[in-house]
């Protein structure tokens, strides 16, 4: 099946904490040039669509930097995973949900302008590339590329896309779809991880936690990608993780208003509004965060 998960790495990269994309229309751009290279089979646009479901429902990074900053937010480098700890990843599934992990973890030191940590991030995810036999995606021209460029938020985010969505593609073509799941996966669950320990720390994090509320809609597409390839062992011990933060926002609550009938005074064009209002418990969201870094210690500390 080709492609079918090009973009994948996409949401690895965009992490909670924002896109790799700089604005919106440089996120049109790539939707364009995913679905150009997608053939027009209904299983494979299926699959496409539950990736683009978890791409879209992430923040820009100039939306994120708004947030981060009314928040409070400094960079932590422990919340970083270290790098020392790819040595230790010798199985497939180690190795893929960690080189999600590592995406995440370079956007999120990008995101901050945090310059040897970045390029740290890229060197092992060329280690863990080269284990997994995608071969010249991560090379030492790319890495170069990003020592000139990470003072350049914008181009430093476009080399590291074309990275990850360069490995995906390869997955996708080779027939190992499966393993571009694991590292959507790791990115993921390294994103969430990320957000819940900022809440710690942050003097005004309402706005970061309801981004982190806001994630349940990409949970659910996850989690059918998760499924789709469960007959996999990787692919059905990692949907186990992911089952288990599921238990948590499977609490949240959604109440939607009754629909009103709206006239615009101009057009004359009455139609139904309601709005929908979210409501989590303390203690729910207390033990989803811890749910979420239990597991996340499960996959990097090896």
């Amino acid at each position: 099946m080709k492609n079918i998960l090009q973009n994948v790495s996409l949401a690895v990269l965009l992490v909670i904490l924002g896109s790799c994309n700089p604005d919106k229309k440089a996120k049109e751009q790539l939707k364009e040039r995913v679905d150009q290279e997608l053939e027009l089979d209904q299983e494979v646009m299926n699959d496409l669509q539950k990736a683009k479901q978890v791409f879209y429902s992430l923040p820009s990074p100039i939306e994120m930097a708004m947030l981060l900053k009314r928040a409070g937010t400094q960079y932590d480098p422990q919340l970083i995973n270290p790098t020392e700890n790819a040595d230790k990843y010798t199985t497939t599934i180690q190795k893929s949900l960690n080189f999600g992990v590592y995406g995440a973890d370079l956007s999120y030191a990008n995101l901050f302008m945090q310059t040897q940590t970045s390029i740290q991030l890229m060197a092992v995810s060329k280690k863990l590339a080269d284990g997994m036999g995608i071969y010249g995606y991560i090379d030492d021209n790319i890495v170069e590329r990003l020592e000139n460029n990470v003072n350049n938020r914008d181009s430093s985010m476009a080399i590291i896309t074309e990275v990850f969505m360069s490995s995906n593609s390869y997955l996708s073509e080779s027939g190992r779809p499966e393993t571009g799941v694991l590292i959507l996966a790791g990115g993921w669950i390294e994103a969430l991880y990320i957000a819940t320990q900022l809440t710690r720390t942050s003097p005004n994090n309402n706005e970061l936690i309801d981004r982190i509320i806001d994630q349940k809609l990409s949970l659910v597409t996850l989690h059918a990608l998760l499924t789709k390839y469960g007959y996999h062992p990787d692919v059905k011990k990692t949907l186990g993780m992911i089952n288990e933060i599921k238990t948590f926002y499977d609490q949240i609550q959604i109440v939607t208003t009754k629909a009103e009938p709206i006239t615009d005074n101009e057009s004359k064009l009455t139609t139904l509004q309601s709005k929908s209002e979210i409501f989590i418990s303390q203690e729910v969201f207390d033990n989803l965060c811890l749910k979420v870094d239990s597991i996340r210690k499960s996959i990097t500390e090896i």
